[in-house]
């Protein structure tokens, strides 16, 4: 039974066996090896450290560990997602002893609530500071969203004194998360995600007159997440130690875990990217932020999401691609090499990957290059911390799965003691001299910060326009009219907008008319073109006059045969009614947009292809997106053009409603097929009543499900499913399966991505995974149903995906096809199977064997008890409508 079990494991994967003979080219390791620990045999670590498995929370029954922070006594505080604080004492490094674990008493007398539930924790002024993100439910003993300080008044060693410093209104995984102190030691930084309001503040940095500030028409997530959630998203707060005092530092973010502070005190976040939008224009990736003083990042719902580009916000560090953000921490006090001292940590729990991010001075902030510290398949990051030994400390777990405390520290030779800089160069401390006007009017501002708003450095660009908007609009209006240097004068205009007053339209449109953009760079005029769009939205349409002055002086610019430049043109010519900008449109979106795939590949710091076969339930998407990649500029000019109502002709509306019934052809995230659909809608508003079923069939109606957000040609399954357990699956099919419906089987094969690696008979896609249609005579129910439910249990080495550690501090994880004497070549894709990339053996440090199967676990868990039985009756039939189990009873 066992030889039976893993053979077919291996035939139920979708790769292709891979030559034996590849093996003995180059040593390939096991994914486990016997008598090892495979929590530590799964990691893989960068030379010269050393990795110890502290304890597993979960095999405890003490939860899923998604926070810490260390004492003042050298203890680790760690908190359940889910449940309450503990307390844990590690062994000294090099010691044998085993960590000591004890659940927190925090309250005293009539206070019987819990505390816990905790994104973030931090132990400082001898107190510990919990971020509780937590839904309040009647008797559930726990407390609600909140910052809560509790201290050790009575001298016991618990808490007993626990005092609510600020509620909070969100919840959930896009709640309150991170708080860390502040690199003086004075005061606390804590950071929220998108789903949690603002609460009142007695200071703002970023002025709180923030609006979604975005003409492009407004598509919410079709699938409703974030619908109800506008500006400012996430955000950053400071504090005193008493919590009296709240200041709003930074905002703009989708959903960032967490913050840090480098060497120089400066301050990053990372962000998170809306993996439903993977293949949309908007779509933005995981990066790294510098957060300085009143910083935007233009987050909003939808497709509202601004451009990096925009002046009004600010531009990212370092993309570093699909993920999930949990951690992000400075090896500033680790005793790692310099070289770690001077980076950042950040961990992505979706790819199991720790990122270190090596920040370099570029001007008055930072670039980053990216290497890979660790990784693991699985490995669900959820929070890291240097500890006072040096060594780093971190938790996997989250979403109540296997959960683990892990131990980093460097056993490698010892290099010469390098010091850290930790002065701000000259440009940074130009910057934050500025941002001490970002604290509330000042007669000084205006003089001093004025030369600044044509400075070449963008951050410091930035920070003095938004001095600027913390002073009286009235002391510095006229002098942003009169403004002579054209570059000056955009930038003083963006602020005079962004007061909101419409007394100034007026002025400000012949201000910005009287600009000389004719040396304008791309950026220069990117950043005039949002000064307008920005009057438009903030103090209303110009009258017919001022339209035409405009568009006589851009309409020749249209198009630029340029990415960014195209689309702000659009959205400042569309609403306009420029001639002829319909007809303009329509042959950008006739172009073949490679710009777009070659963004995707690079712009990011992480191959979106490597991703995939490191997490395959999410990886997925991935896959198809590359697959059939959308034409981003293409897509992006079709939203735009839907607010155009006029100028029309039936050869436009012919041409323009065809591009939709073929965008239907590519993929993306779940929500790409709903995005399209709903443009598709919007456009459909302004053709005639009388003409609109013509139109409405044209784009593509037909295609798409009644609510526009799936295919219709994909018979989804009814439902409702239900996590599928083997003893489950197995009894529903102790009796034998007759009368079963061949059809709905033959939809399941399809419905659960079956087809698109395994055939059998003439459907699906043998090309990429074994042929099953000789499954049914070789294999039982149960064997069959415990490799679909348990993927992962029996990996045979021929299926499996093969991680490479590189040199330069890179992985890359895909399926072996093949090797010569100097080179791998390794397919990643298991859609694109003939997509290959070659990876140098000179290159490679170390090759292994993923533990993870690539197929992914529970694809019938959407299916309901009948539609089940149609599909087992279809394997087992080999895919034979005649067999005895579909016979109508």
């Amino acid at each position: 039974m066992k030889r039976t079990r893993t053979y077919f494991g291996a035939v139920i994967l979708f790769l292709l066996l891979a030559s034996t003979s590849y093996q003995l080219i180059f040593r390939i390791e096991p994914a486990h090896v016997e008598g090892t620990n495979s929590k530590v045999d799964k990691i893989r670590l960068q030379p010269g450290f050393k990795l110890e498995h502290l304890i597993s929370p979960s095999d405890a029954q003490i939860g899923s560990w998604v926070s810490m922070t260390f004492d003042d006594r050298g203890r680790l505080i760690c908190s359940d997602q889910y449940g309450g604080l503990f307390r844990v004492t590690v062994p000294a490094l090099g010691s044998t002893s085993k960590p000591q674990v004890e659940k927190l008493k925090v309250g005293k007398g009539t206070d019987t609530l819990g505390i816990g539930n905790a994104h973030g924790l931090l132990y400082a002024f001898r107190s510990l500071y919990v971020m509780v993100n937590a839904r309040v439910k009647p008797n559930s003993g726990m407390r609600g969203s909140g910052l809560y300080r509790l201290q050790d008044l009575d001298g016991d060693d618990q808490f007993d004194k626990i005092t609510l410093l600020k509620e909070f209104k969100g919840d959930g995984e896009h709640g309150p998360h991170s708080i860390i102190l502040s690199p003086d030691k004075k005061s606390i930084f804590l950071i929220s995600g998108n789903h949690t309001d603002v609460p009142p503040m007695d200071a703002y940095r970023l002025p709180n007159n923030w609006q979604e500030d975005n003409i492009f028409p407004l598509i919410k997530d079709p699938r409703g997440h974030a619908n109800d959630r506008y500006a400012p998203g996430g955000w950053i707060a400071n504090i005193d130690p008493e919590g009296k005092k709240w200041e709003l530092v930074s905002a703009g973010y989708r959903n960032a875990f967490d913050i840090a502070f480098n060497e120089t005190g400066d301050l990053f976040v990372y962000d998170a990217d809306m993996e439903w939008d993977f293949g949309l224009p908007w779509y933005r990736p995981t990066r790294i932020c510098h957060a300085t003083s009143g910083s935007e990042f233009g987050w909003r719902t939808g497709n509202s999401k601004w451009s990096p580009t925009y002046p009004d916000n600010l531009p990212p560090v370092l993309n570093i691609g699909q993920g999930s953000p949990t951690n992000l921490v400075s090896l500033q006090d680790s005793k790692f090499p310099a070289k770690y001292r001077q980076s950042l940590l950040a961990f992505d729990w979706t790819f199991g990957i720790a990122h270190v991010i090596k920040l370099k001075p570029a001007g008055s902030t930072f670039t980053a290059d990216r290497e890979e510290f660790f990784s693991g398949i699985p490995l669900p990051l959820t929070d890291g911390v240097v500890g006072p030994d040096g060594a780093l400390y971190f938790l996997t777990g989250g979403r109540r799965l296997e959960s683990d405390l892990y131990r980093v520290s460097y056993v490698g030779p010892a290099e010469t003691t390098k010091s850290v800089v930790a002065t701000p160069n000259s440009l940074n401390q130009l910057r934050r001299q500025i941002e001490q006007f970002h604290q509330g009017p000042d007669p000084r501002a205006v003089s001093f910060v004025w030369p600044y708003l044509k400075h070449p450095d963008r951050f410091i660009r930035y920070a003095a326009r938004l001095a600027l908007e913390h002073q009286p609009a009235q002391t510095w209006k006229d002098k942003a009219y009169q403004e002579k240097d054209p570059v000056t004068a955009t930038q003083a205009l963006v602020g005079l907008i962004r007061q909101s007053k419409p007394e100034f339209k007026t002025a400000i449109y012949g201000a910005l008319l009287a600009i000389n953009h004719r040396s304008f760079s791309q950026a220069q005029l990117l950043d005039l073109f949002r000064a307008y769009e920005l009057a438009m939205l903030r103090l209303g349409m110009p009258d017919d006059k001022i339209s035409a002055q405009i568009i006589a002086q851009f309409d020749a610019r249209f198009p630029a045969n340029n990415m960014n430049l195209d689309r702000a043109l659009s959205r400042l010519l569309i609403p306009l009614e420029a001639p002829k900008v319909i007809e303009r449109t329509l042959k950008i979106m006739q172009t073949k947009d490679t710009a777009s795939a070659t963004a995707y590949r690079v712009e990011s710091a992480t191959s979106s292809a490597d991703l995939i076969m490191r997490n395959p339930e999410y990886g997925t998407d991935i896959a198809k997106m590359l697959e059939k990649m959308p034409p981003a500029q293409q897509t992006y000019m079709a939203v735009v053009l839907s607010a155009a109502r006029k100028n029309w002709t039936p050869e436009l509306h012919a041409q323009y409603f065809s591009w939709f019934k073929k965008s239907f052809e590519f993929s993306g995230g779940r929500s790409y097929v709903g995005f399209i659909d709903r443009a598709r809608k919007l456009a459909l508003k302004n053709v005639p009543e009388s003409q609109k079923n013509y139109y409405n069939k044209l784009g593509g109606a037909d295609l798409v499900t009644a609510n526009g957000n799936d295919m219709a040609s994909i018979n989804y399954p009814k439902g409702p499913g239900k996590s599928w357990k083997l003893e489950e699956a197995v009894a529903l099919l102790d009796a034998p399966l007759e009368g079963r419906d061949f059809e709905n089987g033959k939809s399941m094969f399809a419905a659960t991505t079956c087809i698109r690696c395994h055939a059998i008979g003439s459907e699906g896609g043998g090309n990429i995974g074994p042929d099953l249609s000789n499954l049914g005579t070789r294999f039982s129910k149960k064997d069959m149903l415990e490799a679909i439910i348990n993927p992962n249990k029996t990996v045979s080495d021929q299926y499996a995906a093969t991680q490479f550690m590189l040199r330069n501090g890179t992985s890359v994880i895909g399926r072996l096809t093949n090797q010569d004497k100097t080179a791998f070549y390794v397919s990643q894709n298991p859609y694109a199977p003939d997509q290959v990339e070659k990876v140098w053996k000179k290159n490679v440090i170390s090759a292994k064997y993923s533990p993870v199967s690539i197929m992914l676990p529970g694809l019938i868990n959407s299916l309901n008890a009948e539609e089940l039985k149609d599909l087992m009756a279809y394997l087992m039939s080999n895919g034979n409508s005649t067999n005895a189990m579909f016979k109508k009873q």
